[in-house]
């Protein structure tokens, strides 16, 4: 069975308009300090946008620290004795954002009070990028013209002279 060159032109219309897919973000928390005592996540967070479909990396010492997930009474007492997520294993937890609101994170052994609690406010997917520019001057715009329209007249008189097989 031959393909026909008109459907492959309709196939490669059809993924040259297709909208680009927007890209997810591992975030490493703390950025190069990590999960660890001290730092202002305040100040990390602040500084980042986050998505749903984002990753929020939490890279820490193994069986020194935890990551909990908390409701924002627990996050501003810093008390992880009713988690919505526990997670205590390896050197690091890797937790996908897949809803919009604030999530609230911290370490339940004692170190939440040395500031080891992080808040995000994760927003809805931001839409994809736009697609690419036009050529700005009138005589590159004819000239893309001409070349699109002797690319598709060239496809359709290819098209003429192969027979469509079914």
């Amino acid at each position: 069975m031959a393909t026909s060159p008109r459907l492959l032109l309709v196939v490669l219309l059809l993924f040259a308009s297709a909208a680009a897919p927007t890209v997810a973000v591992r975030l490493v928390v703390g950025g190069s300090k990590r999960w660890a005592p001290n730092v202002n996540y305040t100040d990390w967070a602040d500084g980042h946008e986050f998505h749903v479909g984002d990753w929020l990396e939490f890279d820490y010492e193994k069986d020194r620290y935890d990551v909990v997930q908390v409701n924002e009474t627990a996050y501003a007492t810093c008390d992880g004795s009713s988690p919505i997520l526990s997670y205590s294993r390896g050197r690091n937890f890797v937790f996908r954002l897949n809803t919009t609101g604030r999530l609230y994170f911290i370490c339940s052994r004692g170190y939440c009070w040395n500031g080891m609690k992080v808040s995000v406010l994760v927003q809805p997917a931001p839409p994809p990028p736009p697609p690419a520019m036009a050529p700005s001057s009138r005589a590159s715009r004819a000239r893309a013209a001409a070349g699109v329209w002797r690319w598709a007249a060239i496809t359709v008189l290819v098209g003429a002279a192969v027979p469509l097989r079914v």
